[in-house]
């Protein structure tokens, strides 16, 4: 598979990270709204996971062969040198950080709730199985 922590659960695990990363990113940028000269800071994730999904696995069928997989899959902070809206250089845009922000504690509320429900389904197989 794509990364050492193979499954939903790990890929999930990998997702609320990078989106705690996010929040901390995008309240950087905020933090430095007026600093002049500032550059905005974005986390990827999501774009490379789709990327790594869409690579074939190779499965390993006799000890002694190699196979290459897709290297794991981790958020990357990267510098956005797009457009500079301002005249001090600083390329913060107040209204897209909150929109970020926004999406940012939706997309992590979502996550948790897969997580939520994939330990909720684990439980009642264990619970039933007892029966």
């Amino acid at each position: 598979m794509w990364s050492s922590h193979r499954g939903v659960i790990g890929d999930l695990t990998r997702a609320l990270s990078a989106s705690a990363l996010r929040q901390k990113v995008i309240a950087h940028n905020l933090a430095n709204f007026n600093t002049p000269g500032f550059k905005r800071y974005a986390v990827s994730f999501e774009e490379q996971l789709a990327r790594a999904r869409g690579a074939l696995p190779l499965e390993r069928t006799h000890r002694r062969h190699r196979g290459e997989e897709p290297g794991e899959v981790v958020p990357a902070v990267k510098v956005d040198r797009s457009a500079v809206r301002r005249v001090d250089g600083n390329n913060v845009d107040l209204e897209t950080e909150m929109v970020a922000l926004v999406t940012n504690q939706l997309r992590y509320n979502a996550y948790i709730q897969q997580v939520n429900n994939r330990f909720s389904r684990w439980r009642y197989v264990i619970n039933e199985g007892r029966r």
